[in-house]
């Protein structure tokens, strides 16, 4: 035991004996790059994928350096090429997603004309929220900040019209043309309604005791997953409203505590400086917690 202790000393005198600055900026830069990329998966099914692939890895590496298994060294060898060619297919989604907020990073600055366009039409949303969640009729509006639902607006009817309370009880009224869908807002319009949104394959509904919800929530938490969209969902069963985003969801809302987070994420933004704005955007899909509300 003496002796593995005495060699690790050794070792590890070695290495901070030929340590320069250039050593340390290499290895500043490699754990900057990490950095970022954890940031990009964290909360995602990717960050899940990863741990799987790292702990494959580690395992092949262990059995491989094994001298007794030649044959096994020699297939991970001819497979380890096709392999990493695979990896951008398996990660494919990931990847688009986190090109995706590395473009807004480059950013910056938010749109604040749409900030505060959307922050004039939060009580009106409101409004109609609270007289849906008393008549329990069910409803999924979803808010569009900075991510561009162009494609799910197509799957629905244009409407392009004012946000009013009235506007957003009829589409949602019970067995009308258009109630059945979500209705996607942007700035002070309501640009489409019947919309058909992604559904949720994260397994979040699963857990106690969301496991009970419907299409509506696992579509909120769905469209939330692939965007920076903020939605409200009124259930049809409970009347119970809930506010999703970035796969988090906050239920049980009355109207004090819904209008509350919509302003928040519909502030103006603070001016910060370059490198905290590009942190709080690559980071934005935790950071922007409805918990505390």
């Amino acid at each position: 035991m003496s002796d593995l202790i005495n060699n690790l000393a050794a070792n590890l005198i070695f290495i901070f004996e030929r340590l320069n600055w250039l050593s340390v900026l290499d290895i500043l830069l490699v754990t900057a790059i990490f950095f970022v990329l954890l940031l990009l998966i964290r909360g995602t099914q990717a960050m899940v994928i990863l741990r799987g692939v790292i702990l494959l890895i580690v395992l092949v590496g262990l059995l491989s350096s094994l001298e007794v298994l030649p044959a096994f060294s020699w297939l991970v060898r001819t497979t380890l090429p096709a392999l990493l060619f695979a990896i951008p297919v398996i990660f494919a989604p990931e990847i688009r997603h986190a090109l995706e907020r590395l473009g807004r990073a480059g950013a910056l600055r938010p749109n604040e004309g749409i900030a505060a366009q959307t922050t004039d039409t939060i009580g009106d949303i409101v409004s109609a929220t609270v007289r849906l969640s008393s008549r329990q009729h069910g409803a999924l509006i979803v808010l569009q900040r900075n991510d561009k639902l162009d494609e799910y607006v197509q799957t629905g009817v244009k409407l392009n019209a004012n946000v009013t309370p009235e506007l957003l009880l009829q589409v949602f009224y019970p067995n009308t043309p258009l109630h059945d869908g979500a209705v996607v807002i942007f700035g002070e319009r309501l640009v489409a309604a019947a919309c058909v949104m992604p559904l949720s394959a994260s397994g979040v509904l699963t857990k106690s005791p969301d496991r009970q919800m419907g299409l509506r929530h696992r579509a909120a938490l769905g469209i939330s997953e692939v965007s920076d969209a903020v939605v409200v969902v009124v259930s049809e069963e409970t009347g119970s409203i809930s506010v999703v985003h970035s796969g988090r969801m906050i239920r049980r809302l009355d109207a004090e505590r819904l209008e509350n987070i919509l302003r928040a994420f519909f502030r103006p933004p603070e001016h910060r400086g370059l490198w905290a704005s590009l942190i709080r955007t690559l980071s934005s899909r935790n950071d922007e917690s409805i918990e505390g509300y």
